[in-house]
């Protein structure tokens, strides 16, 4: 064991780290459409299902990875199990953190710049027309968009290069608090808006009739991907967790806290849109298209609630992309710094550095290389497309065979039990889960996905 290597200093850090690599964008965009599409409540019921079936065990798995190696994501299947292919889940992961942070600091970029807007009271005043306009002159523009994903993978780097307690742990406790807070005080708002009660109604009343195997479906692939597990940022993470850190107690934490985080989220959109009768939409276009027209209508009414809402809404969002985008960095800093003997802001320089390039790509995607391909996919395309159908799905599978198959049973329940100090009366079950239930689900998620 690497006695050099960083740590985490505290319980609270551990959780908040943890949960801050989990909760990111797609919670507040990508979880009230799912939900939308999925019948309202009755979605929820099977995510939160699906959550203990499929999610939790790849994150133990990743937990009992990561600090019974106390090596980054390569490096743990290399001590584990070395000379055997289990080293290709470790290698899957690494790409994975560069692709995933090249396309995301893109649309975190996004972010930035409308967070900017907000701040300068430039985001209200539009025709309705006018927000989808802006919004694609924005990205098609071939240089804005590339200072913001600077801007943004700077402020990741600032954090990553500072270490593990001093800045990961650190800026964690300072973010994931604030991000709570934002989201508890534009719940309350959004609760307070005329017409709110509709949008509270479809998140607490079942409609079952809506419930098809599309929507079950739906709600196991959010599940899996909200929680960011399969990729090896936990296994990062938690080979900085201490010895005393309880593994499943972490693990309940943090998904307690990325559902609250989606849920909650859930109870801002669907009570503000439907105040003002527009129906929320996937992805890019709610956040920068549908919702500045609603803070625009809001603003027509109550201008200063309208300026303030819009801001909050943004900052909360850049919160969630951060949070994300340090997980993403470490795993790839953790790796250079660890196999190359590189100091960790030399390490972190050249990720930033990678990433930037690769995310410039992205960007161009949307403006001067749109007609540029590989395989039909833009480049921003092409990242997501490789990392969500298949690196993601087959490293959660690959990590829930390796704990559950092969990885000596001793080992998995010494890191679960904390050397034999803790009692944890759901072994049996939750072996069960690990064994056949997550890989098995994520297979399936696997395959419909290849289908769709």
């Amino acid at each position: 064991m690497n006695t050099m290597r960083g740590r985490f200093g505290s319980q609270l850090g551990v959780i908040l780290a943890s949960a801050g690599s989990a909760v990111g964008l797609g919670n507040i965009w990508r979880f009230p459409m799912e939900v939308g599409r999925g019948g309202g409540a009755a979605f929820i019921l099977i995510y939160l299902c699906f959550i203990l079936l499929l999610a939790m065990p790849v994150m133990l798995c990743e937990f009992i990875i990561g600090r019974s190696s106390r090596s980054n994501a390569i490096g743990a299947f290399r001590k584990l199990a070395p000379g055997k292919p289990w080293v290709l889940t470790g290698i899957m992961g690494v790409l994975s953190g560069f692709l995933v942070l090249s396309f995301y600091s893109v649309v975190a970029g996004w972010t930035l710049h409308y967070t900017a807007l907000s701040a300068a009271g430039q985001i209200l005043g539009k025709d309705g027309t006018d927000y989808g306009a802006a919004f694609n002159t924005f990205v098609s523009d071939p240089w804005l968009p590339l200072v913001y994903l600077a801007v943004f993978l700077l402020l990741t780097h600032f954090v990553v290069a500072r270490g593990i307690e001093r800045g990961i742990e650190h800026y964690s406790k300072l973010m994931m608090p604030l991000l709570l807070v934002i989201i508890v005080l534009l719940m309350c708002f959004s609760l307070t808006l005329p017409g709110a009660s509709e949008g509270i109604r479809f998140l607490l009343d079942p409609d079952l009739s809506e419930v098809t195997p599309d929507v079950v479906l739906g709600a196991m692939g959010q599940a899996f991907f909200s929680l960011s597990v399969g990729i090896g940022c936990l296994i990062t993470y938690s080979s900085y967790f201490s010895n005393e850190t309880r593994l499943v107690r972490s693990a309940l934490n943090v998904c307690a806290i990325d559902t609250l985080v989606a849920v909650l989220s859930g109870f801002i959109i669907f009570p503000t849109v439907f105040s003002v009768g527009i129906n929320p939409d996937a992805g890019p276009g709610l956040v920068f298209i549908t919702l500045p027209n609603v803070f625009n209508m809001m603003s027509g009414q109550m201008p200063l609630a309208g300026y303030v809402f819009a801001l909050l809404f943004y900052i909360l969002l850049l919160l969630a992309a951060l949070t994300s985008s340090i997980s993403m960095h470490e795993i790839c800093t953790a790796f250079l710094s660890e196999h190359f003997s590189l100091s960790r802001r030399k390490a972190a320089a050249i990720v930033t550095a990678v990433c930037f390039m690769l995310g410039a790509c992205c960007s161009l995607s949307f403006g001067p290389w749109r007609e540029v391909t590989v395989m039909g996919r833009g480049f921003f395309d092409l990242f997501d497309f490789t990392v969500t159908k298949f690196l993601m799905p087959l490293g959660g599978i690959s990590m829930t065979l390796f704990v559950g198959w092969w990885l000596d049973r001793r080992l998995v329940e010494q890191q679960l039990t904390n050397g034999g100090t803790l009692s944890v009366r759901l072994m049996r079950p939750l072996l069960v889960l690990i064994r056949w239930v997550a890989p098995i689900g994520i297979l399936i998620i696997f395959w419909s996905g290849l289908l769709g």
